[in-house]
């Protein structure tokens, strides 16, 4: 199965097209469904970042999700890449959050990212071409 890529603007309110873009290619390949659910949080958490996050207070730019079959140390995997011309930002370089800290102790952000690191096989950052380019790896079973 070809590698499939969709463009679109940066914006929270395109969440739904980029989840039915990313579930479309999951049943395709017959993604079991807890690899389909930690797909979906994942690929909203990162996509929600970039629209947040990415393109400042000038507006949304745009982004560009690319999702193939991959394989990951002889298993069948997916992997998704996101990639936008935003600011530098790598999500990975940041500390994981102390997990036992009670909420109220815990500082503001990096819980989403944590939980991509932890629900994923593997991810990966990058900064080429002036573009931020994040890729991540799940299994999707047999």
């Amino acid at each position: 199965m070809a590698e499939r890529v969709l463009n679109i603007g940066a914006k929270v309110e395109n969440l739904d097209d980029v989840l039915a873009f990313v579930d479309t290619f999951l049943e395709e390949v017959d993604a079991d469904m807890k690899a389909m659910v930690q797909l979906d949080v994942a690929v909203e958490e990162m996509y929600v970042n970039i629209a947040h996050y990415a393109y400042g207070e000038e507006g949304a730019g745009d982004a560009e999700i690319r999702i193939d079959l991959d394989d990951l140390e002889g298993k069948r995997a997916v992997r998704i890449t996101f990639i936008d011309s935003g600011m530098y930002y790598d999500p990975l370089a940041k500390e994981d959050p102390d997990t036992t800290l009670s909420l109220d102790e815990r500082p503001i952000g990096g819980l989403g990212i944590f939980m991509v690191k932890k629900s994923m096989d593997k991810v990966a950052y990058e900064r080429k071409n002036d573009q931020n380019i994040f890729t991540l790896w799940k299994e999707i079973g047999d």
